[in-house]
C-alpha cells in the first residue's frame, strides 16, 4: 500500500471514530424521551432487550412512593433487574404484593424481576413495583424523573417517569409502615 492510500485509510478511519464520538456526545444533549415512550438509553441494557413502556411515578411530597410501568424484554433471553436508583430517592426496592396472615403486604421481591425471552412484567399499583423510600425532592404531577435499573448481568437501563396523582389501589405507603411488615394494602384510598 503507497504512501497516499495509507494517508488517505487513515484520514477516512479518523473521520469515521470522529463521527461516531459526535452521535455518542449528541445523546449527552438531546432532550428527555416523552415519559410515556418505550426508553432504552444503556447501549449493553439495549442489546439485552430491555425497555420500560408507559413509565409513571406517584406523586408524592415526601416519604414513599412508587415507580410503575412495564418491562419489555424484546431480546432473546431472560433478563432479570436487580434493583434501581434515582436521585430523588436514597433507598428504592423491587416489591411484590402479597397475601400475608389474611391482608396484602408489600415485600422486597427476592431475586428481583425476571422478564421472560419475548415477555413483559407489569409493575403496577397493588403488584410489582419499584418502591422509592425517604424522598429528597417532591414528586409532582408532571414531574419527569430519570431511574437507573440494574440488570443480572451489572449492565443498566434508564428511562424517565413521569409524576402522575393516583388514588387507586389503597396502597398505604404512611411513614413507618415499613416498620416490622411492608406496607400493607388497606380498604381506602392511598395515602
Amino acid at each position: 500500500m503507497g504512501r497516499t492510500s495509507r494517508f488517505g485509510a487513515g484520514l477516512a478511519l479518523a473521520l469515521a471514530l470522529s463521527g461516531l464520538t459526535a452521535c455518542a456526545n449528541d445523546d449527552s444533549t438531546a432532550a428527555a424521551p416523552a415519559p410515556s415512550a418505550t426508553t432504552a438509553v444503556n447501549a449493553p441494557a439495549a442489546t439485552s432487550g430491555l425497555t420500560m413502556k408507559d413509565p409513571w411515578i406517584k406523586a408524592a411530597d415526601e416519604g414513599m412512593t412508587a415507580a410503575f410501568g412495564t418491562l419489555v424484554n424484546g431480546g432473546s433471553t431472560d433478563v432479570t433487574v436487580v434493583s434501581a436508583a434515582t436521585e430523588v430517592s436514597p433507598m428504592m426496592e423491587l416489591h411484590e404484593t402479597t397475601m400475608v396472615n389474611g391482608a396484602m403486604q408489600m415485600q422486597p421481591k427476592q431475586g428481583g424481576f425476571t422478564i421472560p425471552a419475548g415477555g413483559e412484567h407489569v409493575l403496577e399499583p397493588g403488584g410489582d413495583h419499584i418502591m422509592m423510600m425517604g424522598l429528597t425532592t417532591p414528586v409532582k404531577a408532571g414531574d419527569e424523573i430519570a431511574l437507573t435499573l440494574t440488570l443480572g448481568d451489572g449492565s443498566t437501563v434508564r428511562f424517565t417517569a413521569v409524576g402522575k396523582p393516583f388514588t387507586g389501589a389503597q396502597e398505604s405507603y404512611a411513614p413507618g409502615a415499613h416498620g416490622g411488615a411492608m406496607p400493607s394494602m388497606s380498604a381506602g384510598a392511598h395515602s
